[in-house]
């Protein structure tokens, strides 16, 4: 009766999502180009790109990664409609912005006024910003609608809280 009952526990138990390492399985290896990630974008069929602003000693980029990001359902999602990578803003690190100009990581977010981190902004393939997002999603199904919101064309109309409250978060 004792193993019954545990079989039974066991099954009525909600599957565990799948962690995956974000570094693998969320962001994609940059290759410093933006204006030609905006072409492998356009041939992927994505609706655009998302960058993530970060810091290396940021507590919010740390705890997006380890509790968000590393969930298969966030990755699997985000990759089907959008190239993702990574901003150091305080890098040195060498890149070409969406129109073709020389820059720095660093250069590069303080010229889209990154003050604080993490900061989630999602470009059209055409390279204009459409949404950004500061600070870290309460949780995944948070950061899940952001990404509808920008999929669906949301930020056209209204701001994310007033779709957040709209879809019932």
């Amino acid at each position: 009766m004792r193993w019954l009952l545990l079989m039974f526990a066991l099954c009525a138990m909600p599957a565990m999502a799948e962690v995956r390492d974000p570094a693998a399985h969320f962001f994609q290896p940059k290759l410093g180009d933006f204006k030609a990630e905006l072409d492998a974008a356009k041939q992927e069929g994505k609706v655009g790109i998302l960058l993530m602003f970060e810091l290396d000693d940021c507590p919010w980029c740390h705890r997006m990664k380890a509790t968000i990001l590393n969930q298969s359902e966030v990755q699997d999602w985000y990759r089907k409609h959008f190239l993702i990578y990574t901003i150091d803003a305080k890098g040195d690190t060498a890149m070409t912005d969406f129109t073709g100009k020389e820059t720095t990581e660093k250069a590069f977010a303080l010229d889209r006024r990154v003050r604080a981190t993490p900061v989630f902004q999602f470009y059209d393939l055409t390279g204009k910003p459409t949404a950004r997002y500061t600070g870290a999603t309460q949780n995944k199904e948070e950061f899940l609608l952001l990404g509808r919101y920008v999929v669906e064309g949301g930020y056209k109309t209204m701001p994310f809280n007033v779709y957040k409250r709209q879809a019932g978060q």
